[in-house]
């Protein structure tokens, strides 16, 4: 069992999902999140005054998935994330050792489904 996290530009989040669905993943969470990374935000004006926005909105999707979908939900990410240009996010891969639905106490692969 895995847990994919990735950080995409909130404009691809609609790619991505689409790109997940026809791998038939459908299970998600997604919250919005701030950051930078290569980008290093951007200066802007307002009011006279110069500020420095360095912490872009980003979104944030996690996925657990059992080992034999690692690759195709990997792949299904980066299909719909993927413009080319900086800042197209991040995939990190965790080992999720344990995971238990709350409905019906079923544990391990089984809980993922």
């Amino acid at each position: 069992m895995k847990l994919i996290i990735a950080y995409l530009q909130p404009d691809r989040l609609t790619a991505v999902k689409q790109a997940l669905y026809e791998k038939e993943v459908f299970k998600m969470s997604v919250t919005n999140a701030l950051g930078c990374g290569q980008q290093k935000g951007y200066h802007e004006t307002y009011r006279g005054a110069d500020i420095e926005v360095n912490l872009l909105k980003k979104v944030r999707v996690e996925i657990a998935v059992n080992d034999e979908y690692l690759d195709c939900t990997i792949e299904a990410v980066i299909a719909g994330a993927r413009s080319g240009n900086i800042g197209d996010g991040k995939i990190f891969v965790q080992n999720l050792e344990e995971c238990i639905r709350i409905r019906t106490g079923e544990k391990g692969t089984d809980a993922i489904g």
